[in-house]
């Protein structure tokens, strides 16, 4: 693995541990901190993280892997990565904006285990199992109940539903995290869809290569090139995730010619700020793994203290602008609360429009008119129709 310009650092094996353990993924999940007593014996625990721990289960569940909970200071409350993954007392209180199905998935719920929001495209939830809950999940109204893989009539009435709305072209696999299941179990699923016509692409929503690298496996990779166009979409937040072992695993997806794009959240007191934007991009991208959605965070149940403001968002976003390349940069989205789809910001340059002319004020103070053709010089394509049956098809895939 090439380190000519990034420096990606190896986790220390956890005490008490093995080196062949340790790079065991299924180790890592049997051996994750689920309970109070597994959290003290890894970190100095505050109070505000003790009280968490009382009840819980009756919010939502706890579960990180070891190599993980490595990579958090031990001690430190305020550290970046131990926010993502440490219960907080203030999860229980009532904060501004609280729902426990913050992108309205439940109205756009077909069958068991199908999302179908989009014309084009819809999700799949292979399992309700991760390596981690993080603390700002969006769905906890599914994650975290620890029922594992779908049942088979749930696949079933899932692949069925998907050859019935030959609209949707993409699938993307989600939970959960799709990479705790086996591989037998992955490839199963991936066979099922690989043998409806209308599925075009597939992609796999996931943190283990984050939370868990140690899953990227020759063999795992061998199950996502069999079935290609397999798209990996994955989800660091902070350049300190990017250790030595998941930047092996992501070389090892792009170099069997599996593409990784990234998926990051805004979060308070985490992320939200323009240098470790910046910082995780890059060494995103150096990876050959594209930054693609930077994502403000969901009402989710109790993560307010989480939440950063859109008014900061867009200022981190606009201080990027012009200085980290299109490649780097990720789009800032929101997701409209209870399933109004992603709005997507960008820095408005625009400063005055008159008829045809547009006035524009770019990142350097660089200002100019762009002068767009008269109406009746715009012409749409003789082909057009040609697609128009493809068109009508997506469009309609809901109803």
């Amino acid at each position: 693995m090439s380190r000519a310009v990034f420096e990606f650092k190896k986790t220390p094996v956890a005490t008490g541990a093995t080196e062949l353990q340790w790079k065991d993924w299924h180790w890592q999940m049997r051996t994750s901190l689920k309970s109070l007593n597994d959290f003290q014996a890894f970190f100095k625990l505050h109070d505000s993280e003790v009280s968490a721990f009382d009840g819980i289960d009756n919010t939502f569940n706890v579960r990180v892997t070891q190599y993980y909970a490595t990579l958090a200071d031990q001690r430190f409350s305020e550290d970046p990565i131990r926010k993502i993954l440490m219960p907080h007392k203030l999860e229980k209180v009532t904060g501004l904006q609280q729902m426990l199905d913050p992108l309205g998935e439940k109205k756009n719920n077909p069958t068991a285990r199908v999302i179908h929001r989009y014309s084009d495209r819809c999700l799949l939830l292979i399992t309700d199992v991760c390596s981690v809950y993080c603390r700002f999940c969006t769905r906890k109204h599914f994650t975290g109940q620890e029922q594992a893989f779908l049942k088979q009539d749930e696949l079933e009435n899932s692949i069925q539903y998907i050859k019935n709305h030959p609209g949707i072209r993409e699938v993307i696999l989600s939970g959960g995290d799709p990479l705790t299941v086996s591989d037998e179990q992955l490839d199963r699923v991936l066979t099922r869809l690989r043998e409806i016509p209308s599925v075009e692409i597939i992609r796999i929503g996931t943190r283990m290569p984050v939370v868990c690298p140690q899953r990227i496996t020759p063999e795992l990779v061998k199950v996502l090139r069999k079935h290609k166009p397999v798209f990996v979409m994955t989800h660091f937040n902070h350049p300190r995730e990017l250790t030595y072992e998941s930047a092996e695993g992501l070389e090892r997806l792009v170099d069997h010619g599996v593409p990784v794009f990234n998926q990051m959240v805004m979060l308070n007191g985490v992320n939200n700020h323009e240098t470790i934007v910046q910082a995780l991009s890059r060494r995103l991208l150096y990876l050959r793994v594209k930054p693609y959605y930077m994502f403000q965070c969901d009402p989710s149940e109790g993560t307010d203290h989480l939440r950063n403001s859109i008014e900061d968002s867009l200022e981190i976003q606009s201080r990027l602008w012009g200085h980290l390349s299109g490649l780097a940069m990720p789009h800032y989205s929101i997701d409209i609360p209870n399933g109004g789809g992603k709005a997507y910001k960008v820095p408005n340059f625009e400063i005055s429009k008159n008829e045809n002319v547009r006035t524009f004020k770019g990142w350097d103070g660089v200002q100019e008119d762009y002068i767009s053709p008269p109406a009746e010089q715009i012409k749409k394509p003789l082909d057009w129709e040609l697609y128009l049956d493809e068109w009508l098809r997506i469009q309609n895939s809901k109803k």
